[in-house]
């Protein structure tokens, strides 16, 4: 690597971790959203499971979820997530959870098979279209609510948005700012790569 060009790549490594930039950067992709009002369903997204555990920003998604079926702004619950190799997937990891937090179970429904969010907008819609649900509260992290709910519309759904707050714990911390860092990255591709795709 030449030298300038590993100078840059240590000053951002550096920017990254030591200052609040990540943060800073997170908060201008997140889009404020209004209250959510009330839906005909409630769909919370998927974010990840390590050998049979939720991952921080799963469970956040999924108590955000449960919190708003709880305050009856919907009378369905969907989880989505899918497997970890050999493991129990993340949606029926998140049902059972909702079942224990007091959800009736003909109340929660479980979606697997999505591994994108696009597929799982495609998946949410033949689920839920049948059962006349169009209206629904999107339940996802802030900065990835402008693509997935641009995907949901594009599935059929009246999108309310109903983020939640994903910051890493110890956003603070260098190992803290760099995976947020990581997760901006990622979703900013994820953005490039639908646009270029004609799905956004």
């Amino acid at each position: 690597m030449p030298r300038a060009a590993g100078g840059v790549v240590v000053t951002l490594f550096a920017a990254l971790a030591f200052t609040p930039l990540a943060g800073l950067l997170h908060r201008a992709l997140v889009a404020p959203a209004p209250p959510p009002g009330h839906a005909q369903a409630i769909v919370v997204l998927g974010a990840g499971v390590d050998r049979g555990v939720l991952t921080e920003a799963s469970l956040r998604r999924a108590l955000g979820g449960i919190a708003l079926f709880r305050r009856g702004l919907a009378p369905l619950l969907v989880m989505l997530g899918p497997d970890d190799p050999g493991q129990r997937t993340e949606a029926d990891i998140r049902v059972e959870l909702a079942v224990d937090l007091g959800v009736p179970p003909a109340a929660v429904l479980s979606e697997a098979r999505g591994r994108t969010t696009r597929e799982e907008a495609r998946l949410s819609w033949q689920a839920l279209s049948a059962r006349g649900a169009r209206r629904i509260l999107l339940v996802t992290g802030g900065q990835h609510v402008p693509r997935a709910a641009a995907l949901f519309r594009r599935a059929g759904f009246d999108v309310v948005p109903a983020p939640v707050e994903e910051l890493p714990a110890g956003a603070t911390r260098p190992q803290g700012r760099l995976e947020l860092a990581r997760g901006l990255l990622r979703e900013l591709v994820a953005r490039a790569y639908n646009r270029a795709a004609g799905y956004l």
